[in-house]
């Protein structure tokens, strides 16, 4: 038994699109079951009971909720116990911070606050299966960002994670030199989580499926000006290691990518197309997206984006057709998510939507 699952075993104990289609072959990392699951005749569930899951950034707003103030759930205890409630097995963290008056206090980011975590997780059958947390800035790494990171691996394996991440892009730049250092940055931490038995995992943005600018003219700094047509995640797949560093898609921002980033100047100055295939990248670089965001959107071709976020299942993401190419459906954990879900004047409604989003995960059928 390695520490992180000693030490979960101990705490557990002790708590007691541009909507067009996209086309590919799924994989065959992990075969569907079949049989129970398949219910009435209607088809495999695309996403177990077990996998079903929310990012609770998506309730932000709830779990910071004075509970002195309002009948509706707040934080993190009844929260958990809510989307329990909705049929959720699993939740992603987006930081250990709730309002001050709930249970545990503000700040729950330490080995006491994962230990009373966990005591509710189990509570309430939930698995924690990743964060959005703490990744060094530093580079070379630094004492004190060196020892903090190792701190939020040390909660995470209270916690009982098998991954634990960020929700941030490796770097902003599209510049290969600067994708080549990210690169160098994410195998050095990967190994030192995947000492602590953790898989560390990158979170996307649409800005990381633009174009990586690796060529032609350079400009007055020296820099190259011109694509070889690779996207910067793409090459960031191909550069960092397979057993070390692991991905998150958030399949909305992958088709705002879509969407966005479609031609690029080739290094002889030409124009040239290149159409973004989401599920193609996945079914690529198979065991590497162990994680997804499932966030919806409608259509929209007047913001920039060519989606409006909606509760999941409400939008025209084909996720029925994404999930089928992708496969491997005991193996990858999707998370609901819904950035806008908070409402100022609706306070329920975030949680409303999440309730809606579990529905129609699970709704989902081959």
């Amino acid at each position: 038994m390695n520490r992180r699952r000693f030490l979960s075993t101990c705490t557990a104990a002790a708590g007691a699109a541009i909507a067009a289609p996209v086309f590919g072959a799924a994989p065959a990392l992990a075969q569907p079951a079949t049989g129970s699951s398949s219910g009435g005749g209607l088809g495999t569930r695309l996403v177990p009971a077990d996998k079903r899951g929310i990012i609770l950034y998506t309730v932000r707003d709830a779990t910071g909720r004075d509970p002195l103030s309002s009948d509706l759930p707040s934080g993190f205890r009844e929260v958990f116990k809510e989307l329990a409630r909705y049929g959720y097995k699993q939740v992603e963290f987006a930081g250990y911070g709730q309002h001050a008056n709930a249970p545990g206090g503000a700040n729950l980011e330490s080995v006491a606050g994962a230990k009373l975590l966990r005591s509710w997780l189990d509570e309430y059958g939930l698995r924690a299966q990743g964060n959005h947390g703490f990744i060094p800035s530093s580079w070379p790494l630094t004492q004190a960002d060196t020892d903090q990171f190792k701190k939020h691996l040390e909660i995470a394996n209270i916690l009982g994670m098998d991954h634990m991440g960020t929700g941030g892009d490796p770097t902003g730049s599209s510049y290969k030199a600067d994708w080549d250092v990210a690169a160098d940055k994410w195998n050095a931490l990967g190994r030192i989580a995947g000492r602590a038995g953790l898989k560390l995992y990158t979170h996307n943005h649409d800005a990381a499926y633009g174009f990586l600018i690796d060529g032609g003219p350079l400009d007055d700094q020296g820099r190259p000006t011109r694509s070889s047509g690779i996207r910067k995640l793409e090459y960031f797949l191909r550069i960092s290691d397979p057993k070390t560093v692991w991905l998150e898609m958030d399949i909305f921002w992958a088709h705002v990518a879509q969407y966005k980033f479609h031609t690029y100047t080739a290094h002889d100055g030409s124009t040239r197309e290149n159409f973004f295939d989401p599920a193609a990248l996945v079914v690529a670089h198979n065991a590497r997206y162990p994680l997804f965001h499932a966030k919806d959107g409608t259509r929209n071709d007047t913001n920039g984006m060519g989606y409006d976020m909606v509760p999941f299942g409400e939008g025209v993401i084909d996720y029925r057709t994404f999930f089928k190419r992708v496969g491997a459906r005991n193996y990858r954990n999707p998370m609901v998510e819904q950035d806008n879900a908070p409402s100022a004047t609706v306070p329920g409604q975030s949680l409303t939507h999440a309730r809606i989003g579990y529905d129609n995960l699970a709704a989902l059928r081959k």
